[in-house]
């Protein structure tokens, strides 16, 4: 290096704030002024967090519910003062990072990240979605026709294998020890893209079968064929009961007391295997005139248009699940991070801190720190 020159480094780190005497100097290979320690130590040329402590801040900020939250957490137990803005555009920055990490990732076939253990009996994809509120094209005009909020959906997967599902003795509802779940705003072939990367990674290729669970969403079943066309489908059972409630309710109008034996009854036939008997007679139901008959004619396709769907005493003699909890689960899990008060995101924030949560669930953290 030339016309070298000693410069002091603030650095504020997990164990506080520390002053160093270091090398600055011109290199004449990449004709640019550095510094060999912050190069040695990853840091970028403005950087004045330490990587333990940008470690310690991104993993709060997709831990808690806010920036602020993560940053006040830091103060209270870390003793590290930072501010909300800190934390965010520290987000931004590491979010940014892990798409690229991720989209660089997706052009190479993954490696299985257990390949030593046994094949799975069953692997599990479920896929759902949900609105998000961001900022619209008015967003911060004091004047304009524009809408200021605009909600999009928010496409989410999850995957997981069938031995990852334990249940206590006095538990009704399975926990699971490990899942993949991934998000995506946009097409959804995208998001089947990610979701089949992480999969193949989490030991699909080796599983003796695949089950799809999802809602009756079109886009859903679009991903399925495109990703695990030989993938067992089903129907999820709420979601299907919902479905039966709105008929019935529309056949009875919209008598509860009479529709409630009608609907019961078939809802137990559907889970006894006897849902041709079930659609057949839906099929032939003849709608009557008024606002309730459309309601019938739209629920007769919804379940026409699933009857492959819905052999579910099948799936469950199998041990199989017949509804799509896990992803549910996901999805409530990130609205109670992406949609609390007073929040409004843009498409690039969202997407950042997505990245990053992803990092940490998936087991690709550490890379954000082993790569340049």
């Amino acid at each position: 290096m030339q016309q070298r020159r000693r410069q002091t480094l603030h650095l504020r780190t997990v164990g506080g704030e520390v002053e160093l005497q270091v090398w600055y100097g011109y290199d004449p290979g990449t004709r640019r002024w550095g510094s060999p320690i912050r190069q040695h130590w990853g840091l970028s040329a403005h950087q004045q967090l330490s990587a333990g402590l940008e470690d310690k801040l991104a993993y709060l900020a997709t831990a808690t519910g806010t920036y602020a939250l993560a940053a006040a957490v830091a103060s209270k137990c870390a003793g590290v003062s930072v501010d909300a803005s800190t934390v965010h555009a520290l987000v931004q920055r590491l979010g940014q990072k892990a798409e690229a990490q991720t989209q660089a990732r997706l052009e190479h076939w993954p490696a299985e990240a257990q390949a030593q253990r046994a094949a799975s009996a069953l692997a599990v994809v479920m896929l759902d979605g949900w609105l998000v509120r961001q900022r619209g094209p008015g967003w911060g005009k004091k004047r304009t026709r524009q809408p200021r909020v605009a909600w999009h959906e928010l496409k989410t997967g999850v995957f997981y294998r069938q031995e990852q599902t334990v249940r206590g003795r006095a538990e009704k509802r399975g926990q699971l020890t490990e899942k993949v779940v991934v998000s995506w705003q946009g097409e959804p072939l995208e998001l089947g893209r990610r979701l089949h990367w992480e999969a193949q990674r989490g030991g699909l290729g080796r599983a003796r079968a695949v089950l799809a669970v999802a809602d009756g969403a079109p886009w859903i079943w679009n991903v399925v064929q495109d990703r695990w066309a030989q993938a067992v489908q089903v129907l999820d059972f709420y979601h299907a009961s919902q479905h039966l409630w709105a008929l019935g309710l529309a056949w009875h109008q919209e008598d509860e007391v009479r529709a409630r034996p009608w609907v019961e009854a078939r809802l137990h036939q559907l889970r006894q295997g006897r849902g041709a008997d079930v659609l057949a007679e839906l099929a032939g139901l003849r709608p009557r005139r008024g606002r309730l008959g459309p309601i019938v004619r739209r629920e007769q396709n919804y379940f026409a248009a699933h009857a492959a769907r819905m052999n579910y005493r099948t799936v469950a003699r199998r041990g199989w699940p017949i509804g799509s909890g896990a992803v549910e689960s996901a999805c409530r899990q990130r609205q109670c991070r992406y949609k609390r008060s007073g929040q409004s995101w843009t498409a690039r924030g969202l997407r950042h801190l997505c990245a990053l949560e992803e990092a940490r669930d998936n087991n690709h953290w550490e890379q954000l720190w082993t790569d340049a």
